[in-house]
């Protein structure tokens, strides 16, 4: 396969099977890329990953802070692990171990992704169009 581009893409070529094995024609250095609708299965897939741990993010960073302003007498007045107030907590303690636990969580995933796609991160071949692209496109 070729790269996909204006200059390498003909008519007798036609669609170019993504790694996720649909046929799709997508010009990567025409197109506006909007993360809102993306062109490739792997895109797609990869902002649902996206999507989620920001989400979860949020709620890690913000609902403490949130459940401050909400409820200060029982965030404030609830003590642990020694007289501690819930509010300091789960933020001091719980949100930095949620990051950690995020990002170790993406990294599963992503890696999961790519087996799935077949995108492999060893060193590049030096023959154009033999591997698959970071977007789940062929390179």
């Amino acid at each position: 396969m070729s790269k996909i581009s204006s200059e390498n893409q003909t008519e007798e070529q036609g669609p170019i099977e993504t790694a996720g094995g649909t046929k799709e024609t997508a010009d990567y250095l025409d197109t506006e890329i909007n993360i809102f609708k993306p062109q490739t299965p792997f895109m797609r897939d990869h902002l649902k990953i996206v999507w989620t741990s920001f989400i979860v993010w949020v709620v890690f960073v913000f609902g403490p802070v949130t459940a401050t302003v909400l409820a200060p007498d029982v965030m404030t007045g609830t003590t642990v692990l020694g007289g501690y107030p819930l509010h300091y907590f789960l933020t001091a303690l719980i949100a930095p171990f949620g990051a950690l636990v995020l990002s170790a969580a993406y990294a599963y995933q992503r890696d999961r992704l790519d087996t799935k796609y077949g995108i492999t991160h060893e060193s590049q071949s030096t023959d154009p169009g033999t591997g698959v692209a970071a977007d789940g496109g062929e390179e």
